[in-house]
């Protein structure tokens, strides 16, 4: 496999691994945000959010090396 066609699976990957993290994030999303009847909860979105899509990336990065590292 080429140079560009390793960034452009690594690139495809990360994207993947972000809207997997999004997924992730949205179930119960509004459970979350309005606990108990209360003000909204804004730490849902400015924190848990990003936290969730920065994960999934790392995870399916993390994979990707690993499925790569075992295919040599």
């Amino acid at each position: 496999m080429g140079q560009r066609m390793q960034a452009v699976a690594g690139c495809l990957t990360a994207a993947v691994g972000a809207g997997a993290g999004l997924a992730v994030w949205t179930v119960d999303f509004r459970h979350r945000f309005s606990r108990f009847e209360q003000t909204p909860d804004w730490s849902v979105l400015y924190a848990e959010l990003p936290l969730a899509v920065l994960g999934g990336i790392a995870v399916s990065l993390c994979v990707w090396a690993l499925v790569r590292r075992i295919g040599r």
